[in-house]
């Protein structure tokens, strides 16, 4: 397949694309705008891979769009692309709007355009547009329940309502023009990669310099936690098999509280890279302020994915994370340079 990847230099979409050509099953076209969280090191190995192609472009830019789409003949497109930090949607939701809304809307679009122009009768049947999604389009669930397919969509941030839009926006156009559409809707990502905003590499930053560890509220909230390779392999096996027209939830089947996630980051640096002071990682642990509409918890029931589709991930929390920490160990420079660059670990998400 020829595969058109949005976003393709962010954290989901350089593993996705990395795990494509390692395959050696796709010709993989890269469409990134190489924003702040976007880095052309992640995609570094494959730059001169014969199966890889970049072209640096906002999805906003109609004509770009357009252009790219009739140059590559894409027989799939994957849309990663987007804002994805809640507390940077708080300070300035402007560009969530604008990326995750205006953007998608101009994507497919564009993607719809290309469709109904192509003439062969297999590869028109065979085309795909899957837009990737996350389960905090749902909102908050208390002690109890999960996240269906069809769980009514209450988003509490504008990163959510913003990705709430774009998802009612592609079924829309799937149902209103006929276009050939999949979505899928993950828990929270962790691994290689991933920029050090977020809350997993930003803690194993800090405690590697020794810094504080700011945990929001008491770190009750709870998050299911996904390992960014099976949700990679779990988006190509909705790619391959889904249904058109339908939603997949992808979980991790690991619900765990905030402060739990921290304590455990400690507890395996305790052992590989002991503190310098002596003493353990969580006395670093301080306890901060919580943001504005804080989710309780996210639990996604991921039954669906593996009863039509077989898929279920590989990794458990416990083995996920050893491998996460162990890559920033062996990839310092990578997270240094992006702090030094590009993110100063300022804190984000306190616009009242």
């Amino acid at each position: 397949m020829k595969i058109l990847v949005t976003g393709g230099y962010g954290f989901i979409g350089s593993n996705f694309i990395l795990r494509q050509i390692a395959y050696e099953k796709h010709t993989i076209l890269n469409l990134d705008s190489v924003t702040y969280a976007g880095n052309p090191e992640n995609l570094k190995s494959i730059k001169n891979h014969q199966n890889y192609e970049f072209v640096k472009g906002n999805i906003c830019d109609k004509e770009l769009v357009s252009k790219k789409i009739s140059y590559f003949q894409p027989d799939a497109i994957v849309h990663f692309a987007a804002e994805s930090h809640v507390d940077r949607s708080i300070d300035n939701p402007f560009e969530f709007i604008q990326t995750n809304i205006v953007g998608t809307f101009i994507l497919i679009e564009a993607a719809l355009n290309y469709w109904q122009s192509i003439i062969d009768k297999g590869k028109k049947d065979n085309f795909r547009f899957l837009h990737v999604s996350t389960d905090e389009v749902f909102g908050s669930l208390d002690n109890d329940g999960f996240f269906t397919e069809t769980t009514p969509y209450d988003p509490s941030s504008p990163y959510s309502a913003s990705k709430a839009s774009s998802d009612h926006l592609v079924r829309s156009w799937h149902y209103t023009y006929g276009l050939p559409i999949l979505i899928t809707n993950c828990s929270n990502n962790y691994g290689p990669y991933q920029f050090p905003e977020k809350l997993i590499p930003l803690m194993i930053a800090n405690c590697i310099d020794e810094k504080p560890l700011p945990v929001y509220g008491q770190g009750i909230n709870i998050r299911d936690w996904l390992y960014v390779e099976d949700h990679c392999d779990a988006i190509d096996a909705v790619l391959q098999q889904g249904l058109i027209g339908e939603t997949y939830n992808i979980g991790g089947n690991n619900e765990i509280p905030n402060i739990n996630i921290i304590k455990t980051i400690c507890s395996i640096l305790d052992k590989l890279k002991p503190r310098v002071s002596g003493g353990s990682y969580t006395e670093q642990i301080r306890f901060v302020k919580d943001r504005p509409g804080h989710d309780q918890r996210y639990a996604i029931d991921a039954s669906k994915i593996k009863n039509d589709i077989g898929w279920i991930p590989n990794e458990t929390f416990e083995t996920g994370i050893r491998k996460t920490i162990q890559w920033y160990l062996d990839n310092e420079d990578w997270w240094r340079r992006i702090q030094d660059e590009t993110y100063k670990q300022e804190r984000l998400g306190l616009r009242k």
